[in-house]
């Protein structure tokens, strides 16, 4: 007690100046020393029985883990938060949160069954979720562990990146490895039912990730017999035979070519590809602002194995123009005008696509292209490519992509209508629904989650079903109204949407329709025509006007008996 008096002494006053200074001096280095020590004893702790992971929002780990951690109670009742309404995921997967704001029901209670996620004008509601801060630390139990949680964010030059840390009590990493794992796993059967999207960034030669599309089935796609399956026995082929092209020393590569009319469907056969084999699609524009040779170069050289190389509107990468007919050449329009000399030089300045055919044939096929990639490149016009892009090796496959046959418009209407389900065959599956309602296959459930359930719910009951015999019966009437090689398939399937509640309508109407669209092609094709001739006719007058301007005054007559400038 006396000692402690003592050590209390300075604040009462009654004691010598010189005796509460050095008390003072020895009660802070206690308190400070006291303080280091638990600090180094803190973290040699951490450093002994945590382990720490970080994953950066760049890679794929990131959202392995973000989207289970989100649907923790401890997120939902985090005291800092933010509120949000943008999707969670970054790779666009639809899972509930724990911090998901939902309305009151009794005021939907009039409403249908969708009315929680569409409102009445048919547009999505936006979803208000509670998302933690960033910068705050939050301890959750994860598959029988306790995890620490911090969420940060790093400024980089292109912009701000979220990071991830983790820590978990454990003397041995096995425990954080199998974390890992288990959450990609689950991560994936959420995402298995996705093609992600890659674009190139010429700012700094790298690749940003743009999106994930559903996959678009095979079925889908109606092409003439056999090329479907010649393109995707080829694919798989490939992929499997990387030891016999490193025995032989073949560069593991294979190109494609597509090319044939616009609106053919060779877009959309990529994608159906990707869906099929599992692949990523990275997706080039070669006439985007910045692209050159090294810049090139250093994309096809990053490019990972196993994946779908996109190339699109190959014919139209070195053109500055916006014109893409039969009757143009893919070279830039020039002006004899100074004016408008300088006004394309400009605009050719702006552009900033430094792009050589030559860069561009290094980058397929070069000692630093990356192998093991897909290669897909599309054209509208094959005959603008030069040889050596279109030579085997660099494009091994050519598939030309014609205007719809009446085959291909009986396919694409019944991929529109599908026939109704046989009495059999629906008693088949109703047990499978009502045991439980577990899917059959292990990737139904997530798959179903992912994709807008009550969307297909409500346009399956608008489409009347129809009896098999009777959809081949209009399917054939549909494909004898189409003409041969007339109308591409987009178009046929832009008829089709206006109509995919009306089945015998849009067979009954399909005649007049064709009729219409012959009429405004040719409609469109004569203005076109005029506006060319009348913007022929605006430039010679203007190259006369130019000629007058450039030659000397000349007296009255001095043309009688000399030609006339050219008119």
């Amino acid at each position: 007690m006396q000692t402690l008096k003592s050590l209390l002494s300075p604040l009462t006053g009654n004691s010598n100046p010189i005796q509460d200074t050095l008390k003072l001096v020895v009660i802070g280095g206690t308190v400070e020393t006291a303080r280091r020590a638990s600090v180094s004893a803190w973290n040699g702790f951490i450093d002994s029985f945590f382990l720490t992971a970080h994953f950066s929002q760049e890679d794929y780990p990131y959202d392995w883990y973000t989207v289970p951690c989100l649907q923790q109670p401890a997120w939902g009742r985090s005291r800092e938060f933010d509120i949000t309404t943008r999707s969670v995921s970054r790779h666009g997967l639809t899972q509930k949160t724990t911090g998901d704001l939902e309305e009151d029901e009794n005021e939907n209670e009039n409403d249908d069954e969708d009315a929680g996620e569409f409102q009445q004008g048919g547009g999505r509601k936006r979803k208000v979720a509670i998302v933690p801060s960033m910068d705050t630390t939050h301890t959750i139990y994860y598959r029988g562990h306790w995890l620490r949680i911090t969420r940060t964010k790093r400024f980089q030059d292109y912009g701000s990146c979220a990071e991830l840390k983790i820590s978990v009590v454990a003397r041995n990493n096995d425990i954080l490895k199998k974390l890992v794992l288990e959450a990609k796993r689950e991560y994936e059967k959420d995402a298995e039912h996705r093609v992600h999207i890659f674009m190139a960034d010429t700012t700094y030669g790298c690749w940003r990730w743009n999106g994930a599309r559903q996959k678009r089935p095979m079925s889908s796609i109606v092409l003439e017999p056999g090329v479907k399956d010649m393109i995707l026995a080829d694919c798989r082929d490939f992929l499997a035979s990387e030891d016999w092209y490193a025995e032989r020393g073949i560069p593991f590569r294979r190109g494609y070519l597509l090319h044939g009319v616009p609106g053919s469907g060779k877009t959309s056969l990529i994608h159906s590809l990707a869906g099929e084999l599992g692949l990523d699609i990275y997706v080039v524009s070669l006439s985007s602002k910045g692209m050159s040779d090294n810049t090139l170069t250093t994309l096809m050289g990053n490019v990972p194995s196993r994946c779908i190389l996109l190339l699109e509107d190959l014919d139209a990468a070195f053109t500055r123009g916006i014109s893409r007919d039969e009757s143009s050449t893919g070279v830039p329009t020039t002006s004899s005008s100074s004016s408008s000399s300088s006004s394309s030089k400009s605009k050719d300045d702006n552009d900033g696509s430094t792009l050589s055919l030559s860069g561009l044939l290094n980058s397929l096929d070069g000692v630093a292209a990356a192998e093991g990639r897909l290669l897909f490149a599309t054209t509208n016009h094959i005959e603008r490519l030069d040889p050596a892009l279109s030579r085997p090796g660099r494009m091994d496959v050519w598939i030309n992509f014609k205007h719809a046959t009446k085959w291909q418009a009986e396919g694409i209407f019944k991929c529109f209508f599908p026939a109704k389900p046989a009495p059999s065959a629906a008693a088949a599956h109703a047990p499978a629904d009502s045991a439980g309602g577990k899917a059959k296959h292990p990737g139904d459930a997530t798959s179903a989650a992912n994709l807008p359930e009550s969307k297909r719910k409500r346009a399956t009951r608008a489409i009347p079903l129809l009896s098999e015999d009777e959809i081949s019966e209009l399917a054939k009437r549909f494909a004898d109204a189409i003409p041969e090689n007339e109308l591409s398939v987009a178009s046929l399937q832009g008829y089709l949407l206006r109509n995919k509640t009306r089945p015998r309508e849009c067979v009954d109407e399909v005649a007049a329709w064709v009729v219409s669209e012959r009429e405004m092609r040719e409609k469109m094709k004569k203005e076109k025509e005029e506006r060319e001739a009348k913007e022929k006719k605006d430039a010679e007058e203007k190259a006369r006007k130019e000629v007058r301007l450039r030659l000397p005054y000349a007296p009255r007559g001095f043309y009688a008996d000399r030609a006339r400038p050219p008119r």
